[in-house]
């Protein structure tokens, strides 16, 4: 029996579906998994690098974790991932406890690196990026008992945005085979997966390294055949490439949650431009109206960046009046973060930590009290979910979501179980209280959509 391993992951869903794999990897090349750290004798941090929170948050979990080195369990302390492939140098001059280090173009090295491993070895293994990516050929962990799961149609970025980071830790876009997705969608629903979310640096970019074309609405046209998905929701749509094709597309197949997730960072041309955005505040607007007409209930979000360079109270209060005006469903905010060797960070007017923070509240205050609005209005109806288990907040109940709402971001429909119900059924459920980010609900006794 070969040693036990456990994968610790921060950072995006992207990077979920990266330790998934590496599970499957490592238990097909004998090593055991388990959920215990006081047991692991192979302990592995699939780090992020995104901004600053979360480097930092890394670096703090992997301190964290070298306390079972200490304690004599832990016998190789592996970091992989973003963050070490564009610090590794300062990692390895600062993490004497750290045994492995790999980029995250060389995850499926690990087990060959952790076969030959020696007690006291130090190994630095970090290429290019574009040396990854993921496709089927490696099942992933199927035993996570959840109605949803991530496939990650690409990998990398084309985009270039000031601020970004992520071309220099992931590389250029490179999109996986069609046939390939399909099969891992397949498997995935045959296993019980009743949700699927296609996820990418940017989604719609999908198909243009391979054909020179947007193939998103062919792949989305062969994924809502398969007869065992319910669900198909859609993560990181970049407006740019958000055609009149897909948009119709999904209209019109009952299997694509009418939801998208539209990166937009902010709203005020002079910080798009700066941002380096190629849409702008009229291309936005009329995007979002086409989208509305198209797709009438459409539940939008986005993601708003606070605090960038330059950003003046007039630009900051054009980005509260344009939320006020468009009322996202559901939207995310952050302080702008200063990256190392990125163009944003050699920007005059770089502006201070504390206004970054009062804008941040701000803006978060003005979608809660849009969200609380939004929330109030499902009061007394009937709305269909799909169950996702017990609840870890709320002792005796179970949750789900609506086909607005996307896992881990979104809100919650919170209620009380019937025997026969199992994780991944669509059940319907009368709303009876709202508060914060969630809704309470009776479950009728009508099964299925």
């Amino acid at each position: 029996m070969g040693q036990y391993f456990k994968i610790v992951t921060l950072g995006c869903a992207k990077n979920s579906v990266d330790s998934e794999q590496l599970y499957s990897l490592l238990s097909r090349n004998d090593f055991q998994p388990t959920a215990q750290l006081t047991e692991a004798e192979i302990i592995i941090l699939n780090t992020c690098g995104f901004i600053t929170d979360a480097k930092q948050e890394s670096i703090e979990m992997i301190l964290e974790l070298a306390k079972y080195k200490k304690r004599g369990n832990c016998k190789c302390l592996v970091m992989i991932g973003c963050l070490v492939q564009k610090y590794v140098s300062e990692l390895k001059a600062v993490l004497p406890e750290v045994d492995i280090f790999l980029g995250s173009g060389d995850l499926l090295k690990l087990p060959e690196l952790l076969a030959g491993f020696s007690a006291g070895e130090k190994i630095v293994l970090v290429t290019q990026p574009e040396n990854y990516l993921y496709d089927d050929c490696l099942p992933r962990n199927y035993k996570l008992q959840r109605s949803y799961a991530y496939v990650k149609i690409a990998e990398g970025c084309n985009n270039f945005c000031t601020y970004c980071v992520i071309p220099e830790m992931r590389g250029v876009y490179r999109s996986r085979p069609l046939t390939s997705i399909v099969n891992e969608v397949k498997a995935l629903t045959e296993h019980g997966i009743s949700e699927i979310i296609l996820i990418a640096q940017d989604t719609t970019y999908y198909g243009q390294d391979l054909s020179g074309e947007y193939l998103l609405p062919e792949l989305l046209r062969q994924l809502v055949k398969l007869p065992k998905l319910k669900w198909l929701r859609l993560h990181y749509c970049y407006p740019e490439h958000l055609t009149t094709e897909l948009l119709e597309l999904i209209q019109r197949e009952k299997k694509i949650c009418k939801y998208l997730d539209i990166p937009l960072q902010h709203i005020a041309d002079p910080i798009l431009k700066a941002m380096g955005r190629s849409f702008d505040n009229k291309k936005i607007k009329h995007l979002l109206a086409k989208i509305k007409k198209i797709i009438p209930g459409i539940t939008l979000r986005s993601t708003f960046i606070v605090g960038f360079p330059g950003e003046t109270e007039a630009h900051f209060k054009e980005l509260l009046n344009f939320l006020q005006e468009t009322k996202f469903a559901r939207a995310g905010f952050f302080a702008y973060s200063r990256e190392p060797n990125t163009p944003a960070a050699r920007l005059p007017e770089q502006i201070n930590p504390q206004l970054k923070l009062e804008r941040l509240q701000k803006a978060t205050s003005l979608q809660s009290k849009i969200l609380a609005h939004s929330l109030a209005a499902y009061l007394g109806q009937k709305v269909h979910i799909i169950v996702d288990g017990p609840s870890s907040e709320y002792e005796g109940l179970w949750e789900g979501r609506m086909a607005s709402d996307s896992p881990e971001i979104d809100c919650l429909v919170y209620f009380k179980p019937q025997i026969r119900l199992k994780i991944g059924d669509f059940i319907k459920v009368s709303i009876t209280h709202s508060r914060d980010y969630a809704l309470l609900g009776e479950i009728i006794n009508e099964f299925g959509q």
